[in-house]
């Protein structure tokens, strides 16, 4: 404080930066937790305290490494190639080593979800040319593409070393590299308050049910960032190098807050580099260039996966768990060298190609996505972190400056192994007791419920067959106007078009479909319940029906006794097969290595001849679309049944130790439609000029995501906030 405590005397704090950072961070969430979802809209301030940070990191790496590679010999720049890998290489093994102990942490869990577009998405292959190659390294500049743009300016400042009058151009990229590094602490100078927008945004708007479905994994994840963040790298340096563990960690802590709470690496790595260089010279381990050693190792490792990105391979093996499909311990290098190779990329390409190449459900990378939001912050910790580590151990084994003690290597291994078996046992102890999971895939299905609001309309069971000779007269429209309502048939135990739901009411996306033609046409809706498909044409030539719409496949068959509308969804020919034999059905080829393996069928030529066509040795038992369907999956007395992918998905939330496989490459589609009475070709017009319109105007879509994706299955409740569930002061 300055100033006397007299009357009217102002009194001032005098915080550190560090205090100022760590009171932004606490305001900034006792903000968003009182605000809650009103507080998203400082993700404007926090979008641009990230990009202000962007703006100087680029042409910072590029001028750094130039000007580092170019003042050096050829023979340093050699030695900083294999001494620095190698520490890069040693922390790949040891960050591998701990991204598969992630399942000991892992419980027994039953899961399964709605069907995902990835389950049918053929992803074209990883392009590493074009990630690291810059055919225009000013296109590379403009759109960010660090890697590329790191490799040009490796080559550029190799190049310059060999240049005779190089110091000229050294002496004007130093002044540029000290005019962005004092524009970089400017912008960082603004870090409390940016660090106030991040935290209050994220705070107020974390969706709380998402973290929810998968605990297991963000547990595990953060509890083991943080002992590699906090122990095994900071620990590690400390061993091998002069500097100490509190020397590692103490004055990086304002960049790793920061790096933290944007989950950010890049916008730190200029003040990393300074704070490393700043521990180099305070241990005199300068020489002729070691002051600027951590300006080639820093943004040279950028390039390359750091610790932070190995752990995600731990995501491959939770979903392998999550969806019943673990990967065995004999693949566990081909995930480690697949992983080191694709996370040279980004983590959104490589992930769904890693989870592609195990065979794990496509649609687990949801969960990818949703971890993200928590683990993306942790893992930019440990990324920095990270990039610390190489940076001081790299500059320390160039400066000929490691040591190798006995006594320290033990303590900390000793330690080290201490604290992770302590973590690995108190997480398994924790899931199998507080976080203990229950499935509730059934209670999520038949707790749906419609998008719209619509009229109670009125089930009828389906009459008795009409004599020969019967069809009535008149259009359609015309009938239907007449008394008032539309008679839609429904095949119900159709999941998820048309289904009794927990209430017992009759739900599903054609049952919205109903609702909404009647409501075009200016009508009520009847429904008309049958349990035989058979049924349908002559229910459609007495009239008893005007459609029906109960997702029905179109066939050749079926084509021959009803008129079908146009198709209005189109689905995927796929197998629900226990989860232990998911791998054997990933590929035709493999279905055809089965040889007579029994696979029950709906009874459809037309989906028989699809299968023999492709695995002729297959035995196929015909199976009514019947509770008996339903019934065996319930006893597991089927091994794989053919159902289409998006029924199939809902199949697995009711019976989770099945799952649904999409065999590559080739995909069957299947159109659905709504069946039509012969005699009247103006309704077929309307009803296909109905479902374009409903195309259109978006209906079809939302009734999609909702009944088949899943994407509002559970309602979504509005964010916890102080302001609404505390003071009442909003609703």
């Amino acid at each position: 404080m300055t100033g006397p405590r007299g009357k009217g005397s102002v009194v001032r704090l005098n915080m550190t930066f560090s205090t100022r950072i760590l009171v932004g961070l606490v305001s900034g969430v006792l903000v968003g937790l009182f605000f809650g979802e009103r507080a998203g809209v400082l993700k404007v301030a926090a979008d641009g305290f990230v990009k202000l940070l962007q703006m100087t990191v680029l042409p910072y790496l590029t001028i750094s490494i130039i000007s580092s590679l170019g003042s050096l010999s050829y023979r340093e720049a050699k030695m900083l190639g294999l001494r620095a890998g190698a520490v890069v290489v040693a922390l790949w093994v040891l960050a591998l080593g701990y991204a598969f102990l992630f399942p000991l942490a892992f419980p027994e869990m039953e899961s399964a979800s709605f069907f995902s577009t990835a389950l049918i998405e053929r992803r074209p292959p990883f392009d590493f040319v074009e990630l690291f190659i810059p055919s225009n390294p000013f296109h590379s500049l403009a759109n960010n593409v660090v890697p590329a743009v790191v490799l040009f300016s490796v080559i550029l400042g190799v190049a310059l070393i060999g240049v005779e009058r190089k110091a000229v151009l050294l002496d004007v990229l130093a002044v540029g590299s000290q005019a962005i590094a004092r524009a970089t602490r400017l912008v960082v100078q603004l870090t409390p308050y940016g660090i106030f927008a991040i935290a209050a945004s994220a705070a107020g708007t974390l969706n709380v049910e998402q973290v929810g479905r998968i605990q297991v994994y963000l547990v595990t994840y953060v509890a083991i960032a943080l002992l590699v963040a906090l122990w095994v790298l900071p620990g590690l340096v400390s061993a091998l190098t002069p500097f100490t563990y509190r020397e590692v960690l103490g004055p990086t802590r304002d960049a790793l807050i920061t790096a933290f709470m944007a989950g950010d690496l890049f916008i730190v790595l200029p003040i990393l580099i300074e704070t490393c260089k700043d521990l180099l010279a305070r241990h005199e381990l300068t020489g002729q260039h070691g002051s600027g050693l951590p300006d080639v190792i820093v943004p040279a490792s950028f390039n390359f996966p750091h610790t932070g990105k190995l752990l995600s391979i731990s995501f491959i093996l939770f979903a392998g768990w999550f969806a019943d499909a673990a990967v065995p311990l004999a693949e566990y290098p081909k995930l480690a060298l697949a992983g080191l190779l694709t996370f040279f990329g980004s983590l959104n390409t490589a992930v769904p190609f890693l989870l592609d190449l195990f065979r794990i459900p496509a649609d687990t990378f949801q969960l990818f996505l949703a971890t993200g939001v928590i683990n993306s912050r942790f893992g930019t910790l440990v990324a920095a972190v990270h990039t610390v580590a190489v940076a001081l151990i790299g500059s320390a084994a160039i400066m000929g400056a490691v040591r190798f003690a006995p006594g320290r290597l033990l303590r900390y291994a000793v330690v080290t192994v201490a604290l992770t078996a302590v973590t690995l046992g108190g997480l398994r102890t924790l899931f199998a007791t507080a976080l203990a999971h229950d499935f509730r895939g059934a209670e999520i299905v038949y707790g749906m419920r419609p998008l719209g609001s619509y009229p109670d309309a009125k089930v009828v069971a389906a009459p008795p067959p009409a004599d020969a000779g019967t069809e009535p007269a008149g259009s359609v429209v015309e009938t239907l106007r007449a008394r008032g309502s539309l008679h839609v048939g429904v095949l119900t135990g159709r999941l998820p078009y048309a289904f009794r739901d927990r209430d017992g009411r009759l739900v599903g996306l054609d049952v919205e479909m109903a609702h909404h033609l009647a409501r075009d046409l200016g009508v009520g809706v009847e429904f008309v319940e049958t349990a035989d498909i058979a049924a349908l044409p002559g229910l459609l030539s007495a009239g008893s029906i005007d459609l029906a719409m109960s997702g029905t496949p179109v066939t050749p068959k079926r084509a021959v006794a009803m008129l079908f509308s146009e198709p209005y969804l189109d689905e995927t020919l796929a197998f629900v097969v226990k989860d232990h034999l998911r791998e054997r059905f990933a590929s035709w080829a493999q279905i055809r290595g089965l040889g007579a393996f029994r696979v029950h069928i709906p009874d459809l030529p037309y989906y028989v001849q699809e299968v023999r066509d492709r695995a002729p040795a297959l035995t196929l038992e015909a199976l009514p679309m019947d509770r008996r369907l339903e019934e065996g999956l319930r006893a597991g007395r089927f091994d794989a049944v053919l159902l289409p992918a998006e029924r199939g998905s809902v199949m697995t939330l009711l019976h989770p130790k099945y799952t649904v496989v999409v065999p590559a490459p080739d995909l069957v589609k299947i159109p659905l439609a709504y069946p039509l009475a012969r005699r009247d070709q103006d309704w077929a017009q309307f009803v296909n000029t109905w479902i374009e319109l409903k195309r259109r105007d978006g209906t079809i879509d939302a009734l999609y995501r909702h009944w088949i994706l899943g994407s509002r299955a559970v309602e979504r409740q509005p964010r916890w906030s102080v302001i609404r569930d505390v003071l009442h002061w909003v609703d």
